[in-house]
C-alpha cells in the first residue's frame, strides 16, 4: 500500500504540504500511522499545475525514498501551485520497483494515483488490456496494477473530447471500478480489492475510498477544507476550518495533529470537488452487494 495527498486552491509552495507539517507526506513515507508496514520506500512522485505555462501539468517521480531525496526538499521550497498530486509508493508483493511504476500517472491534461491493489491482478490482466481502445493501451509503460486501472478508466470516458466534466470523470471512475469487480468476479477471485482511486484536470477533482467487499476496511482517507493552509513557525493548519471552501486537503492520513481539522471520509464513498472546491460525497457499492 501507499500514502498520497491532494491539494487544490490558493497558489501554494509544495513544501507546506509536502515537507513542512509535522505528518507531512514525508514523514508518512517512513512513518506512516494508519496502515500495519509504516514504511513506503520505493520511490515517490509529485504532480503539480502551472496553468500560466501548459495545462498539462509537470510530474517529477524518482526511485528514491522521498525522505532521502534532496532534489525534492529543494524543488518544494520555491514552486508553487493550485494543483498537487503527491504520493509515496509501497510496492505490492511481487511487483516491480521501478520508475515507471511511480505515482501519479498522467495522460494530456490529467493525474492519477492509487492506493491500493487489485487483488489477484494477473488472473484479469488480459482481460482489461484486450478491453483498451489502442490510444491506451499504449499509454501503459509500468507493471502496475494501478496504471492499467487509469488506462481502463481513460477508456471509459467520452470519446473525441479533449476536456471532461465533473460528472464525466465521476462516471468513468464508478464504471473503472464496476468493471474490475466484475472480471475479478468472473475470474473467481475471492478476496477483497482496495480502490483509492484519484484522478484531477488541474481545476477538478474525484477522489474515492473503496474495499470491494464491505466485511474489508478499504485504506484510510481523509480531507480538510478552509480558507488556506499555511505553516508558520513551525505550525501547520488549515485556517478557518470548515467555514470556507477556498482550499481543499485530501490525504490518506492528517498531516496535522489539530483533529477537529479533519473529515475521515467513509468507506465506500466517492468525494467529487468541483471548480469551486464545493465538495459532494456518492456512495460506491460493493461487489458483495
Amino acid at each position: 500500500m501507499c500514502r498520497f495527498l491532494i491539494y487544490k486552491g490558493p497558489r501554494t509552495v509544495i513544501a507546506e504540504l509536502v515537507t513542512r507539517p509535522e505528518h507531512s507526506l514525508i514523514h508518512q513515507s517512513f512513518k506512516a500511522l494508519m496502515r500495519e508496514e509504516p514504511l513506503n520506500g520505493d520511490g515517490f512522485g509529485v504532480g503539480w499545475y502551472a496553468p500560466e505555462a501548459s495545462p498539462v501539468p509537470a510530474l517529477f517521480t524518482s526511485l528514491t525514498p522521498a525522505w532521502a531525496n534532496l532534489n525534492l526538499q529543494r524543488l518544494a521550497e520555491v514552486v508553487a501551485t493550485p494543483c498537487l498530486f503527491a504520493h509515496v509508493r509501497a510496492a505490492s508483493p511481487g511487483l516491480r520497483v521501478s520508475e515507471a511504476n511511480c505515482h501519479p500517472f498522467r495522460y494530456r491534461n490529467l493525474l492519477w494515483m492509487h492506493n491500493g491493489f487489485i487483488n489477484e491482478f494477473h488472473k484479469i490482466k488480459r482481460r482489461l488490456t484486450n478491453f483498451l481502445r489502442d490510444e491506451y493501451y499504449n499509454i501503459v509503460e509500468g507493471t502496475t496494477d494501478s496504471e492499467h486501472a487509469f488506462a481502463l478508466f481513460l477508456n471509459f470516458l467520452p470519446e473525441g473530447k479533449e476536456s471532461y466534466t465533473l460528472e464525466e470523470q465521476a462516471d468513468a471512475m464508478l464504471a473503472t471500478i464496476r468493471q474490475l469487480n466484475v472480471w475479478s468476479e468472473d475470474a473467481g477471485v475471492e478476496g477483497p480489492s482496495t480502490m483509492n482511486f484519484a484522478v484531477t484536470d488541474g481545476e477538478k477533482v474525484v477522489v474515492t475510498r473503496y474495499a470491494s467487499n464491505t466485511k474489508h476496511k478499504p485504506e484510510s482517507l481523509y480531507y480538510s477544507q478552509g480558507a488556506r493552509f499555511e505553516c508558520k513557525d513551525g505550525v501547520c493548519s488549515m485556517r478557518s476550518p470548515k467555514e470556507s471552501s477556498e482550499a481543499i486537503i485530501v490525504t490518506s492520513e492528517p498531516v496535522t495533529e489539530n483533529k477537529k481539522d479533519w473529515v475521515e471520509i467513509q468507506p465506500n464513498q466517492m468525494l467529487k470537488i468541483d471548480r469551486n472546491n464545493a465538495v459532494e460525497m456518492v456512495r460506491i457499492p460493493s461487489r458483495n452487494e
